[in-house]
């Protein structure tokens, strides 16, 4: 079976202590279909997250990411 993959940037509006965006890199980690959710050391308002479009839609990341009280942004869609 071939594995499709996809990535999109999720632009977070608020600045974030490290506990409170490794927490919503774990979190988005940890739902079926993503294989990976990274945020940029030097750029901690973007977190690029690698998932199967087969399994989850990217609406459905961002949701999750609001989930933590934040204002985000799908960007590259």
């Amino acid at each position: 079976m071939y594995e499709q993959r996809s990535d999109v940037l999720i632009h977070i509006d608020e600045d974030l202590t490290d506990d409170a965006i490794h927490g919503i890199e774990e979190d988005l980690a940890m739902m079926d279909g993503v294989y990976s959710a990274c945020v940029s050391e030097r750029a901690r308002h973007l977190m690029l997250v690698d998932y199967d479009p087969e399994d989850i839609r990217a609406g459905r990341l961002l949701s999750e990411v609001e989930a933590h009280g934040v204002h985000a942004e799908l960007i590259g869609l």
